[in-house]
């Protein structure tokens, strides 16, 4: 079965409550009610119940199967006022200033998921990436054990001309720009975590690099091993190999020639790379040129589960990034207390 394919059906197993906020956006509608009427996940749509009532009828849906909620209506908006002003009034926010944002659908959003009352939120079709980042880490926090939240895309590879078949993490692609060796150790610990709760897998990490088991000698390598050697010691069970060139990452014949002692083998799973520049080349070298479905950017690192959305999403990316959020959801419940 193809991972999107299991993806699906694990959302359907168990399924979440998944929010998003923009649904008077046409992409938005359609795929909520796409992921409803299959059982993906059970969806709140938030915002201005009539504009949402009219975009759905003006795409012929029918919006049973569909909770909305209208902030400027809804009997959860004082408790989450209420969240909020306890959450940031520490920071300067006052009680009124907590109401009026409260109002705010990506606010009330996030609120939602981080009162229980929502298990994950999709936003970005409308809103910017850094506004869609900065709400969640701001409203529903880091995840203990991260020091911050990063981003990766599943890269699905199933047509017949893919090499290798399946899924992929890639990380991090569209959010830290450089990151120093901390920094790339908990982006690749994080990006384990996404391929062990979306691979259905055992997650198995390449630090890549333009040197493969110090073949050349640069500062830019000596980041990559010593993020590796540090995701090491906080996980000596992890598989992962230091720095690794892409090709020995993930064809076995060239791994066994260049690391013959390596835990990875050429089958990498998770792929870490050392730049922002580099991951967004990488990915969209493997979208547009290697005819693979990129879905993404996703987060990691947070408490609880918001992804965000390029503005350029069609319809059934929505609908996916709204499995892979549900099924996150799922691995998150697992690993409460």
């Amino acid at each position: 079965m193809k991972v999107l394919d299991q993806i699906i059906e694990r959302a359907k197993a168990t399924p979440k409550r998944i929010v998003l906020c923009e649904g008077d956006d046409p992409r938005i509608m359609d795929a909520a009610v796409r992921a409803a009427e299959c059982g993906v996940a059970r969806i709140t749509l938030v915002g201005d119940q009539v504009a949402i009532n009219g975009a759905a009828s003006d795409a012929g849906h029918s919006l049973a199967n569909i909770d909305i909620v209208d902030p400027s209506e809804s009997p959860l908006t004082t408790e989450l006022a209420h969240a909020l002003f306890e959450l940031r009034g520490a920071k300067g926010m006052t009680e009124t200033q907590a109401e009026h944002e409260t109002y705010n659908p990506l606010t009330f959003a996030n609120l939602l998921v981080r009162t229980g009352h929502a298990d994950g939120s999709v936003a970005g079709a409308v809103h910017t990436t850094s506004d869609v980042v900065r709400s969640a880490i701001q409203l529903l926090g880091v995840r203990p054990g991260m020091s911050m939240v990063s981003s990766f895309f599943l890269m699905v590879f199933c047509e017949p001309y893919h090499r290798i078949k399946g899924g992929l993490i890639f990380s991090d692609c569209g959010l830290v720009i450089e990151p120093d060796a901390e920094q790339l150790a908990t982006i690749a610990l994080a990006a384990a975590d996404s391929g062990r709760a979306l691979l259905n897998d055992i997650p198995r990490v390449a630090m890549l690099s333009f040197s493969t088991h110090q073949s050349a000698r640069h500062a830019t390598v000596d980041r990559v091993i010593d993020a590796a050697r540090r995701v090491h010691a906080t996980r000596p069970e992890l598989a992962i190999d230091e720095d690794v060139q892409l090709d020995s990452a993930i064809v076995p014949e060239i791994a066994q020639r260049k690391l013959p002692d390596s835990r990875v083998g050429g089958k990498a799973n998770v792929l870490v790379f050392p730049s922002l520049e580099a991951g967004n080349i990488g990915y969209k070298l493997a979208e547009r040129m290697g005819g693979a479905k990129a879905i993404g950017p996703l987060l990691q690192g947070l408490n609880k589960p918001a992804n965000d959305l390029s503005r350029g999403c069609s319809a059934e990316d929505v609908y996916y990034v709204i499995a892979v959020t549900a099924v996150q959801a799922q691995a998150a419940s697992q690993d409460a207390p």
